[in-house]
């Protein structure tokens, strides 16, 4: 990597994955370690470096946007902002931290007990503080499982077992879920199905629904009225959900022309029909070889339903609080970084 930025993120630990490398980056700016104006390496770069999913990386790359630390850059990539918001003293702050770590340690708390102990105290609930909680999540496609999986370790410090719906019925009848699985995770359209598949075995199942950006769904009610719209992904089913989002939203300007996978030469044809074509980030290059100079490519990856979540949050914290019988701790491996 052409940037020292020493990144680092700890699946273990309370704060979630987006938080960590949020604050990770914001802090290499704001100390200069990541010039003004210098781009910043890919989405797909800075996950296969720290061994994430790209889904986290893109979401932390649009809240940096959102707070003004970054700004992207037609076909250039994404770039330091020229003035990013000004916090107090970068060494200040890491002074203040490292007195607070110091005190903690003394009295034996560990940097984990010290972030929930911060959480409590501004009150926040934590979703989970143990990461050897495991979830099974099931899904249709592998772009699905991969999308759902980046998320839910986002918002968690879990461990997502990921099975197909094609092959829950056989994996379970050959696994023992009970005191292993806190909880199943599927979309709606499959919920019916997986309880159905896991009833007697003591593990609840959540529905989640992914959903469209609200800022996505602000730009397109921005849109000149009779904007044709398409929308693609990695997987047919994931855009034809994210199709469905946005149609529910019931934006009169706009006509949705249809959804198809990126992989295909449906995306071809899709393209040369549509003003605006809606993708997600994984797909976005693939969308911009193919759409001419008229067609304005806006980049969504959806977004986990927040009711669901808390409702998944309120599962783990009280099971940590429970009887339920827990599996043998595994030793956890970090991911392999390349020096710099």
């Amino acid at each position: 990597m052409p940037i020292t930025m020493n990144l680092h993120v700890d699946a273990r630990s309370p704060i979630p994955i987006r938080r960590q490398l949020t604050e990770q980056l914001k802090h290499a700016i704001e100390s200069g370690r990541v010039p003004r104006d210098q781009t910043l390496p890919s989405i797909r770069e800075l996950a296969g470096f720290l061994g994430i999913n790209t889904n986290t990386v893109a979401r932390v790359i649009e809240d940096l946007k959102q707070s003004g630390y970054v700004e992207a850059r037609r076909g250039r990539g994404v770039f330091v902002a020229a003035a990013p918001p000004v916090r107090p003293s970068p060494g200040r702050r890491e002074g203040f931290l490292k007195d607070v770590v110091i005190g903690a340690a003394a009295v034996g708390m560990t940097a984990d007990d010290l972030a929930v102990g911060v959480l409590s105290v501004a009150g926040v609930r934590p979703p989970a503080i143990d990461g050897a909680v495991e979830v099974l999540l099931v899904e249709r496609s592998p772009a699905e499982l991969d999308f759902f999986a980046g998320q839910l370790e986002a918002h968690f410090p879990i461990r997502v077992d990921k099975v197909l719906l094609g092959e829950l019925t056989a994996i379970t009848r050959r696994r023992t879920p009970a005191g292993r699985w806190r909880a199943a995770v599927t979309s709606f359209g499959h919920l019916r199905e997986v309880e159905r598949v896991l009833r007697g075995r003591g593990v609840p199942v959540i529905a989640l629904l992914a959903e469209a950006h609200l800022e996505t769904l602000h730009r397109l009610a921005q849109l000149p009225a009779g904007t044709r719209v398409g929308v693609t992904s990695d997987a047919l089913e994931t855009a034809h959900n994210l199709e469905h989002s946005i149609a529910k939203a019931a934006l009169a300007n706009i006509m949705l022309v249809g959804a198809c996978s990126a992989e295909g030469a449906a995306l071809g044809r899709l393209v040369r029909r549509v003003d605006v074509i809606v993708c997600s980030s994984s797909s976005a290059e693939r969308v911009r070889q193919l759409a001419g100079p008229g067609v304005q490519v806006m980049i969504d990856d959806r977004a986990l339903d927040g009711r669901a979540i808390q409702m998944l949050a309120t599962l783990l914290v009280g099971g940590n609080g429970g009887t339920h019988e827990r599996p043998p701790r595994r030793r956890a491996t970090r991911p392999t970084t390349r020096k710099k």
